[in-house]
């Protein structure tokens, strides 16, 4: 399709025929209005034309508006990719223009509105699909890119997700899916893709960045998603057989103040030296327990970082456990859906111990039946006896 007028949320554009060879004198305008609320991201996937100085040839040009008489963003040919283009209205125009001979692949291309694109860089968030708990749009692209401070990393779940089944013949999410990006592009490590109702596990990135990008085919649509993240705070624990030390570089909370940093309670709080937060702990202080653990004992313990600002509580909690004897130290961010969990198994565990010994509950003392049956057969041995000696 050479040109047209898009108004969806996001949406792909790309040069006639690709990814074979464009025809000469080609003459292609795309007009791109999204809500008046929005700004406009175009990102090019693919770029070849053909390349001159100047590019006045074959050629890509985009205009900050409905017309070319609107800012000039650029003008591009060769086998470059473009930047990334942002608008400052809700208006993109795409030009494409190719001469007489000499072509190329062409180039392909998708765009998406400030509805459809978010960046979030709070330590915590949530975010959804588009009309989240109405039925999603048909034929979107949408991408929420997460960038924390450098030393993070990033703990993501999704409590919902409710798209277009997998194709069933090919056994892949070809038609709606959620994929996450451990960076900050689609040429990242893919860490999953799913759609239907899978359940994706827990995902933490290698380094401060996380990509979510929802697609969506021409048909069929569901509820969608919703997800949730953690900025994973760069703590560092260690242990000898009697203390937990705790190091936090100070450049990564540096909004906060030192009693926000606490293991087990408040009274136990971290100090500052010249570079880190810093708590150093006996076992016998704040709240520290020992647990079993494949036949291990750990000794546990949690450690707490408040973020709240007055307006919203907001308190990470992290586990830190020690394995004494080999001086081995842990530590791993507890996510509210983890604590959740971990509190309906506190509370089934809490219900099975109730019911122990209750009126209903089914003996493991054998003793009196045991004792019972040797009585029985004593007599039976005795009457057999009397009956043998009648007989002689």
């Amino acid at each position: 399709m050479c040109g047209g007028v898009l108004t969806g949320l996001s949406g792909v554009i790309s040069s006639p025929g690709y990814p074979q060879e464009y025809s000469n004198n080609a003459d292609c305008s795309w007009a791109i209005h999204v809500s008046n609320t929005s700004v406009v991201t175009l990102v090019f996937l693919d770029f070849q034309l053909e390349n001159n100085e100047g590019c006045n040839f074959d050629f890509v040009a985009l205009f900050d508006g409905p017309t070319v008489t609107h800012r000039h963003l650029g003008k591009y040919c060769g086998a470059d990719k473009p930047p990334n283009i942002v608008t400052t209205s809700n208006h993109l125009l795409v030009i494409f223009k190719s001469d007489f001979n000499i072509g190329g692949r062409g180039f392909k291309a998708y765009y998406y509105s400030a509805e459809c694109q978010q960046v979030l860089s709070a330590v915590s968030g949530n975010f959804s699909s588009p009309h989240f708990p109405n039925i999603y749009p048909n034929n979107i692209n949408c991408h929420w890119s997460i960038t924390l401070a450098a030393g993070y990393r990033i703990k993501l779940y999704f409590p919902v997700m409710d798209l277009e089944d997998r194709n069933s013949l090919s056994d892949k999410c070809d038609y709606d899916s959620v994929a996450v990006y451990d960076g900050d592009s689609q040429t990242d490590t893919l860490l999953g893709r799913w759609c239907g109702r899978e359940q994706p596990p827990f995902l933490v990135s290698k380094g401060n960045k996380l990509l979510v990008v929802l697609s969506t085919d021409r048909n069929v649509a569901h509820r969608g998603f919703t997800a949730s993240y953690l900025g994973v705070v760069p703590v560092n624990v260690s242990c000898t057989r009697s203390e937990f030390t705790i190091l936090i570089p100070q450049q990564s909370l540096p909004q906060l103040d030192r009693e926000s940093i606490y293991l087990g309670d408040p009274t136990c709080a971290a100090q500052l030296t010249a570079t880190s937060y810093k708590i150093l702990a006996q076992f016998v202080n704040c709240g520290t327990a020992g647990q079993q653990y494949r036949n291990i004992t750990v000794l546990v313990n949690k450690l707490y970082i408040d973020f709240s600002d007055g307006k919203q509580q907001n308190v990470q909690e992290y586990r830190v456990q020690c394995d004494a004897l080999r001086k081995i130290a842990s530590v791993s961010i507890i996510s509210a859906e983890e604590r959740r969990l971990e509190e309906q198994t506190q509370q089934t565990d809490s219900n099975s111990n109730d019911n122990v010994g209750g009126p209903e509950a089914v003996p493991h003392d054998l003793s009196d039946i045991v004792f019972i049956s040797i009585c029985v057969l004593a007599v039976i041995l005795m009457v057999i006896a009397i009956v043998w000696l009648v007989l002689l």
